[in-house]
């Protein structure tokens, strides 16, 4: 076991402090941060708009009526969250660099502009939502990486105007990025050009069809998800928070099949995706936070001789609730406690893959593609996360009554092994 571990630390150590540092991977994460507040909002309302047996108890008219009043909350927030993630990271890429961060945020902002096609069926002027919505994360994204470089590295040259010292300092910055921005948007205004002389004619067909269905498809899989799950699990195992790490490389793929969901959800259409982001987020991590500590509490507490397992399962169950899981994390303890590494490992993969193949085959609803906030208890979580489902509750309750399963053997062998101090000190 001892190898094990230090084979493990030797490799993903490395790893996880370059993921860390990575400073694309943080304004990424960062840049989602922003947005987030957003799409909950944004999805608060969508579920307010889909109560339950609300259709059968207002008139057609009045429903629609109804509907139709809330609709504005999501087409504002969820529909367009591409386009508050690339400001987002915009602003995060240059304040990384200690520079003037909302020009960062306006540049990614016009850049990506720049590059969206503005006809919709023939009428000129009109940005379609999806394209600022999960379609153009991708080129969002990417677009918002190389315009604030761009923009930071003409700033960084000293291409800027310098004006008298009596002059505001709100004008003298206006003026000092006017000329990196020209020459940022400039240079993707050239890019635009270019691709109309190609056979993909737009950015957004190329990002697409290079990139981003290759990149989708593997990550509404299995195998990629119960990677992506053991790789949150081996992190945290290590005391590095594995959600941050590896939901930088995912969330983008998560995101996109979430409101691909959504979409299909609000227009009544079959759902086409198991994985999302909710997926993860309600449904694994979501069930008393990394590792579903939750039914690990529930365990101690049925179980537990030992004073300190009963104090630790008293002190994190109620933050459990909550997904707050803390203090099972360092009370436990779980970070390089060799005696519960095969179930901190085992558990969360096992209920992916049943949750997945559950949804697959619908014993269990898929997630709609609305965002719960991560601190809502698990059973509600699962129900608002499924379009106000109760199986979504039910595939929650079986997963936790899984993790109990694997657990319990571990949790009696780590309380027999304190119990045993207890004793040896109450005698000495």
């Amino acid at each position: 076991m001892n190898k094990f571990m230090e084979m493990l630390e030797n490799v993903l150590m490395p790893i996880a402090d370059k993921l860390n540092n990575n400073r694309y991977l943080t304004a990424l994460r960062n840049g989602f941060m922003v947005a987030l507040p957003l799409i909950i909002f944004g999805s608060i309302f969508v579920v307010i708009a889909n109560l339950p047996f609300l259709d059968q108890v207002l008139s057609e008219d009045a429903y629609a009526a109804y509907q139709s009043a809330l609709g504005p909350a999501s087409a504002a927030t969820l529909s367009i969250m591409g386009l508050f993630v690339m400001i987002g990271i915009g602003y995060k890429m240059v304040e990384g660099r200690g520079g003037e961060a909302i020009y960062g945020g306006v540049v990614a902002l016009a850049s990506f502009l720049i590059l969206t096609p503005q006809v919709v069926e023939g009428v000129g002027g009109v940005i379609p939502t999806g394209s600022l919505g999960a379609q153009g994360m991708f080129l969002g994204i990417f677009t918002a990486f190389i315009s604030a470089e761009l923009y930071q590295f003409f700033v960084s040259k000293n291409l800027t105007i310098k004006m008298p010292d009596g002059v505001p300092s709100a004008v003298s910055r206006s003026f000092s990025a006017l000329i990196p921005i020209t020459l940022t948007l400039s240079l993707f205004l050239v890019i635009r050009l270019l691709f109309s002389f190609t056979s993909f004619e737009t950015v957004q067909n190329f990002i697409y069809t290079i990139i981003q269905q290759p990149l989708t498809a593997l990550g509404s899989g299995l195998p990629a998800t119960l990677l992506a799950v053991l790789l949150i699990q081996i992190f945290w195992f290590f005391g590095l928070h594995g959600q941050i790490i590896v939901n930088s490389v995912f969330d983008p793929i998560w995101y996109s099949l979430n409101d691909q969901n959504l979409a299909a959800y609000q227009a009544g259409e079959e759902l086409p995706h198991v994985v999302t982001k909710q997926f993860i987020d309600t449904f694994i991590v979501g069930i008393g936070g990394s590792g579903m500590t939750l039914a690990v509490i529930i365990v101690i507490m049925v179980v537990a001789k030992s004073r300190q397992m009963r104090e630790m399962g008293k002190l994190g169950g109620p933050p459990g609730l909550f997904n707050v899981n803390e203090p099972v994390i360092f009370g436990l303890p779980i970070i390089m406690n060799p005696l519960v590494i095969i179930p901190w490992l085992l558990a969360p993969v096992v209920v992916a893959a049943v949750t997945y193949f559950a949804m697959s085959t619908g014993f269990a609803p898929k997630p709609a593609g609305v965002i719960v906030p991560w601190t809502t208890p698990p059973l509600l979580s699962g129900y608002l996360a499924t379009g106000n489902n109760i199986m979504g509750s039910v595939m929650q309750l079986i997963s936790m009554a899984i993790v109990f399963v694997i657990w319990l053997p571990f949790i009696k062998l780590l309380d027999k092994q304190y119990y045993g101090e207890e004793l040896k000190a109450q005698k000495d």
